[in-house]
C-alpha cells in the first residue's frame, strides 16, 4: 500500500515546477476581460528575489533508519531576471535564473552540502483564444552541486509546457507538463483550478503551490497552503568514491521538498510585491533514484521565507 502511495505523491511533487502555467489577472467589469500579466511598459521585465531558511532535521535511509544523518539546518536562495517584450505571437520570456541549496550535514555523507543550478529561460506565452491562453518555456542550464559545475557533465534543458482555460473572471482551469530527462519519470503532468467563490476569498488550488487566499484589502492577501518543489542535479565525478560508495560517481540525484504553511503578499506598489511565509516541511528527500539511494526525512523542520518580486 505504501508504495502506490508514494508514486502518487512523487508524482505530484515531481511535476512542480516554479510555474507551469500561465499566470492571468481578470477585470470584474467583465468576465472575459482577461490579459497576462506582465506589463506593457516599453522595458517589460519580471524579477524574484527569495531566501529561506530551515531549521535542524534529520534524514534517514531505509525504512528501518539503518543510516542516519542527525541535526543538520540548511537555506535556499533564487533570484531570476527575466525580460517580457511584447511580440505579435506573444509574449517572449528571456533571462537567467539561479538557485542555490545548503545543507549543513558535515562529514562524508553520502548527500552533498550544496545543490545549485544556473539556467536561462527561454519561453513564450501567447494566446490560442479569449478564453485558451498557453505557455512553452525552455530552461537550459546547469544543474550541480558548486557554483562552479559548468561543464557538459551538468548541462540539462528542462522543459515546460501549460496553460490556462477562461472559463470566466472567478474561474480558471490550469493544466500543464514538465519534462527533465534527469527525473526517475521524466515526463509528469500537473494542474488544478483558480476559484474566487467570494469576493476577499480564492482557491488557489494549483500546483506547485495550491493555497487558499484572503484578501482584506487591494494591497494585502494572507494565504495558507502548499509549496512542492523538486529540482533534478548530477553530482561530480568523485562524490561517491570520496564517500565509499563509487556508484554515486556522476549520479544523477532529485531534490523533494514539500512545504507547508501560511503568509502574506504586500503590494508596495502595483509593481512592487513583499512576501512573508512561515511553516513546517513535513517531507524532504534526497534520491539517487538510478542507485536505489535515497534518504528521506525523518520528522518534520520548520522554515521561513522572504521574497521580493517586482513585475514592470
Amino acid at each position: 500500500m505504501k508504495r502506490p502511495i508514494r508514486f502518487v505523491a512523487l508524482c505530484l511533487a515531481l511535476a512542480a515546477v516554479r510555474s507551469f502555467a500561465v499566470e492571468v489577472e481578470t477585470n470584474s467589469t467583465s468576465s472575459k476581460n482577461v490579459a497576462l500579466v506582465e506589463s506593457e511598459s516599453s522595458f517589460s521585465f519580471d524579477f524574484e528575489a527569495e531566501a529561506a531558511y530551515f531549521g535542524d532535521g534529520s534524514v534517514q535511509r531505509g525504512e528501518k533508519g539503518n543510516l542516519k544523518i542527525n541535526d543538520f539546518d540548511g537555506g535556499q536562495a533564487r533570484v531570476h531576471f527575466i525580460l517580457t517584450p511584447r511580440t505579435k505571437i506573444g509574449i517572449l520570456r528571456l533571462g537567467v535564473q539561479m538557485e542555490h541549496y545548503s545543507f549543513g550535514f558535515g562529514g562524508n555523507a553520502a548527500i552533498p552540502d550544496d545543490l545549485h543550478s544556473t539556467s536561462m529561460i527561454i519561453g513564450l506565452d501567447t494566446e490560442l483564444s479569449d478564453s485558451f491562453l498557453i505557455r512553452l518555456e525552455l530552461q537550459p542550464g546547469f544543474y550541480g552541486t558548486d557554483f562552479d559545475d559548468f561543464g557538459q557533465d551538468t548541462f540539462n534543458v528542462p522543459a515546460v509546457i501549460g496553460g490556462t482555460y477562461i472559463f470566466n473572471a472567478s474561474f480558471q482551469v490550469v493544466f500543464g507538463v514538465g519534462i527533465d530527462a534527469l527525473r526517475q519519470y521524466p515526463v509528469l503532468p500537473g494542474g488544478g483550478i483558480r476559484w474566487k467563490f467570494a469576493p476577499q476569498w480564492t482557491l488557489n488550488a494549483v500546483v506547485p503551490t495550491p493555497r487558499l487566499e484572503y484578501e482584506p484589502c487591494s494591497s494585502l492577501m494572507l494565504y495558507a497552503g502548499a509549496d512542492l518543489r523538486s529540482t533534478s542535479y548530477r553530482v561530480d565525478k568523485q562524490f561517491g568514491t570520496l564517500r565509499g560508495d563509487p556508484s554515486l560517481n556522476h549520479a544523477a540525484i532529485t531534490y523533494n521538498e514539500l512545504r507547508a504553511g501560511a503568509g502574506l503578499d504586500w503590494k508596495l506598489s502595483s509593481a512592487i510585491k513583499f512576501s512573508l511565509e512561515g511553516g513546517f516541511i513535513p517531507f524532504r528527500e534526497f534520491d539517487f533514484h538510478r542507485t536505489q539511494v535515497r534518504y528521506h526525512q525523518d520528522g518534520s523542520v520548520p522554515y521561513g521565507m522572504l521574497a521580493l518580486h517586482a513585475a514592470f
